[in-house]
């Protein structure tokens, strides 16, 4: 890149209308000489936050265009597609918006135009919580929509990060998405391109819908018209495998089920495929793998709602975005009863496949164990570390909670309690001894982890031969054999 004196950078700025002529003169004020180097007038610029980097760079290149659009200044690139880049930009009020802008290359293409205004003007007509909400399409010089600037990361970008994500955060996500999808539908819209891209996380963990570009009036798009879209591919596909109409408002199910098995298992149940003849295949949505195959932990009922709403056959998922919505609604709140990675084997329905049965070769298979831990970090280690031996993990961060889920269930929750009270302490203890004397509790095998350093926590515990104590740091083979112990017969153990 040729070097440039300060005097043509300023001249560039000024060109460009980033700054006017008496922000200029008060910049050279601050410096006191105009014996610098453009190092100097840079860091000066940055650090008074007259430019930003963005800015800086592409001025740096010589780039003449791009700063504005209307009354909006670009600060920063945000996110770049196919079809779009997305800026962060300040109104000339000082108001920090979003403007999505569309690429050059399509600028002079008719029909993407028209698409690519055609969602500013359904999305300027939505206005709730969960949709990102548009202000201002325009036209000219260069189509451009403004919209919230939301702090976070597309549901894409924050999977990627987070590997997996845990049910309870997942049904929360999904709740938000299937709320915004309910009130588009009472506005007759369906989305039409729903995936991990088109879902916003804002910094406070909920969900924005974005991208209703492709959203159709329920019942007016002739059927197949979409196969020629590159962006409706999915839905075409789905719809042909399925024998379904072209904007079946169904088919936005579908996909929320793809997004919230994908959270949780780490993985699309159809795949990342890029071809448009592999992406046409019916065997993507009829050979879905069960999500417990994945993750035995999942709660049945959540593993339940998963499939049925991944359902090849239209009428066999979730008949709208509303009865959707209010089953999403009751798992959510069983799950922040404490019930997070419950397998819920006695209200799994029939019809689940046997596949999602653990293998019998397994020491844990068919023994679910409760963990009662506060720190979700070993929670999480924990409920690994089980799961690759068969067990069923069900977490608890309330000892008392756990406790009353035996008094209170008809069934046994779980063939084994474990207590830690290394970060627990005495809630812990007093939990593990309280088991001794509540007839639903006081022949279940438990364990209390402890820290050596926690003498007095040891001293107290009532222990027994189903009742034992095991100190941390704790080696994976101590815990399987104390298990296998533990959960043999009585008449095996009394021998």
């Amino acid at each position: 890149m040729p070097s440039i004196s300060p005097d043509q950078l300023l001249q560039r700025i000024s060109d460009a209308g980033i700054l006017d002529a008496r922000q200029i003169e008060s910049l050279w004020a601050d410096l006191g000489t105009r014996e610098v180097t453009l190092e100097q007038v840079t860091g000066m610029l940055l650090r008074k936050e007259l430019l930003t980097n963005y800015q800086l760079d592409r001025l740096l290149k010589g780039e003449k265009g791009g700063y504005f659009y209307g009354d909006y200044k670009v600060l920063y690139l945000v996110g770049t597609g196919t079809f779009a880049r997305v800026y962060r930009a300040v109104h000339s009020s000082g108001r920090v918006l979003c403007v999505k802008a569309l690429r050059k290359r399509f600028r002079d293409d008719k029909a993407m135009c028209e698409q690519f205004l055609r969602e500013g003007k359904i999305g300027v007509q939505l206005r709730h919580p969960c949709i990102v909400p548009i202000y201002e399409v325009m036209e000219q010089p260069s189509p451009a929509l403004v919209m919230d600037f939301v702090e976070g990361s597309n549901l894409r970008e924050f999977q990627r990060m987070r590997k997996k994500l845990m049910p309870l955060e997942s049904m929360r996500l999904t709740v938000d998405i299937l709320s915004g999808l309910v009130y588009a539908y009472q506005q007759g819209m369906t989305h039409r391109d729903l995936k991990m891209s088109n879902v916003l996380v804002t910094s406070r963990g909920r969900a924005k819908l974005v991208d209703f570009g492709l959203a159709g009036l329920q019942g007016n798009n002739p059927t197949g018209a979409e196969e020629t879209n590159p962006r409706t591919i999915d839905y075409a596909a789905l719809e042909r495998a399925s024998n379904c109409k072209n904007n079946d408002p169904r088919s936005d199910l579908f996909f929320v089920g793809v997004m919230l098995y994908n959270m949780i298992a780490g993985t699309s149940p159809i795949g990342d495929h890029k071809d448009r003849i592999s992406r046409l295949s019916s065997g993507r949505f009829a050979n879905i793998k069960p999500i417990q195959v994945l993750e035995p932990s999942v709660p049945g009922r959540l593993a339940a709602f998963i499939m049925r709403s991944l359902e090849l056959n239209a009428d066999k998922r979730y008949s709208s975005a509303q009865e959707m919505h209010d089953d999403a609604r009751r798992i959510l709140l069983r799950l922040e009863k404490g019930d997070i990675c419950e397998p819920d084997t006695a209200e799994t329905p029939a019809e689940l496949p046997k596949a999602l049965k653990l293998p019998t070769d397994h020491e844990g298979a068919n023994k679910t164990i409760m963990v009662v831990e506060s720190k979700i970090e070993m929670q999480d280690v924990l409920r690994d570390r089980l799961k690759k031996y068969g067990y069923r993990v069900l977490i608890f961060s309330d000892p008392q909670r756990a406790i009353k889920r035996f008094v209170d269930d008809d069934r046994q929750p779980a063939d084994c309690i474990m207590f830690c009270a290394e970060h627990l302490g005495a809630q812990a203890l007093e939990s593990f001894n309280e088991m001794t004397t509540i007839a639903a509790t006081k022949d279940v095998p438990a364990l209390l982890f402890v820290n050596g350093a926690q003498k007095n926590l040891i001293n107290a515990a009532q222990l027994a031969p189903h009742r034992v104590l095991l100190s941390t740091p704790l080696k994976v083979r101590e815990l399987r054999d104390a298990l296998v112990k533990l959960l043999q017969p009585q008449s095996e153990n009394a021998a």
